[in-house]
């Protein structure tokens, strides 16, 4: 029994380093997005006024046309990049509320049933209640991503 508790003990520490690990990407990966809308931003403004000027031959001027068609599309790619990361993040902490829960849940349940108060049957149907509240989220959380997916094909 011990070493059953001590591998999954190992197993939770592992996966909730792994979870931070990604966290940290996602947050350096949005960090990133953020200087690039910037970046968009100035280079957007800058040919909007040069397409206002009207110089430059009409070549020129579909040139900037095309160039901030692209732009837009860029910003549009980022945004819905965004969008996956937040939804990402969202299941990371429904994922971590998870584990903690099954923690908690596992710990009730190791108790010899004749040794349980009333209080612990309690607090263990209130555990078994959020853990199934959180599964729930997940799902919403992946149905959302599938129909994003499906909505972008």
């Amino acid at each position: 029994l011990s070493t059953l508790k001590r591998t999954l003990t190992r197993r939770d520490r592992d996966s909730q380093m792994k979870r931070f690990c990604k966290a940290q990407a996602i947050q350096r990966r949005l960090e990133e997005i953020e200087v690039t809308f910037r970046e968009l931003e100035q280079k957007g403004i800058m040919l909007e006024k040069s397409l206002r000027d009207e110089g430059g031959s009409p070549a020129d001027q579909k040139t900037r046309m095309n160039q901030l068609l692209y732009l837009v599309q860029k910003k549009n790619s980022l945004m819905s990049e965004e969008s996956d990361l937040m939804i990402t993040v969202q299941e990371l902490k429904l994922e971590e509320q998870q584990c903690q829960l099954d923690q908690k849940l596992r710990s009730y349940m190791s108790k010899e049933e004749s040794l349980k108060t009333p209080e612990d049957r309690v607090a263990e149907q209130e555990i078994f209640a959020q853990l199934l509240e959180v599964v729930n989220k997940r799902n919403v959380l992946i149905h959302i991503q599938e129909e994003k997916r499906l909505s972008e094909l």
